[in-house]
């Protein structure tokens, strides 16, 4: 791990100081997904004093692998361990610092921060259960909330395009690794199994076809129990079975779905 500031720096000590303790021109910006209510959600934070919204990013510690960086950021804004994250893009497009959805620095620190140069971003997504999460802003930030993917306003940077790249990959990783265990509570129906299926890949999917396919990943268990609140022939619950889970994210598998 790198070295840490001995004390929490200041918004402006940041911008002046960053460098001594981080990377430069290299970032990290994660793409947090959550499911709830039957919608694909993703986390976002809202800039002080400018009242636009971005990814949450940070920054490497020198001497700290890009990989624990990105953990960290993680767990800063979730308050969640042991999640996984996927590495999908690097963006280095040289003027995207340029666009005018940017966010400047203090004027008063605005020709000397380390900040205002050219920075490649590295880009993660990770899958969290939505009920765990605490969302938490950071230094540059006023909230931490969650948004409908469909509702996403326009974001600071190129943030869009990172959201919509992370987007295509976990449509891409949906036919080759399990998903759900992360993004459902851990007993659920299989209609719900589907929904979340149909929400990430904005298309509707035959019931029949699906319960099919999935069952015939061996990776779900049948619960002796139904829906609760539901109707009189509710639908059964199933969780994953753990260990076949785990070995389907180191071997892959082949769904089919697209």
């Amino acid at each position: 791990m790198g070295k840490k500031p001995a004390q929490k720096l200041s918004r402006r000590e940041f911008f002046e100081k960053g460098h001594l303790y981080y990377l430069t021109h290299l970032s990290i910006d994660n793409v947090i997904f959550g499911f709830h209510d039957n919608q694909l959600k993703v986390l976002l934070l809202e800039w002080k004093d400018t009242r636009r919204w971005c990814l949450p990013g940070g920054f490497i510690l020198k001497g700290e692998h890009i990989e624990e960086a990105a953990i960290r950021v993680l767990h800063q804004r979730t308050g969640l361990n042991n999640i996984y994250l996927q590495q999908f893009y690097a963006f280095g497009d040289p003027n995207r610092e340029r666009s005018k959805h940017g966010i400047e620095p203090p004027l008063e620190v605005k020709n000397k921060s380390w900040l205002t140069e050219r920075f490649v971003s590295i880009g993660y997504w990770a899958l969290v259960e939505f009920s765990k999460v605490v969302p938490k802003p950071d230094e540059f930030s006023e909230t931490c909330q969650w948004w409908d993917i469909d509702k996403v306003p326009t974001l600071i940077l190129d943030h869009n395009n990172i959201l919509e790249k992370a987007l295509d990959s976990l449509r891409r990783n949906l036919n080759d690794y399990p998903v759900g265990r992360d993004l459902l509570p851990p007993k659920f129906t299989m209609p719900e199994l589907q929904r979340m299926y149909e929400t990430i890949l904005d298309k509707q999917l035959d019931r029949r076809n699906f319960q099919k396919k999935m069952l015939a990943l061996d990776i779900l268990e049948r619960l002796n129990e139904r829906k609760q609140g539901g109707a009189h022939k509710a639908p059964f619950l199933y969780r994953f079975d753990q260990r076949k889970y785990e070995k389907a994210m180191k071997q892959g598998l082949r769904i089919g779905l697209q």
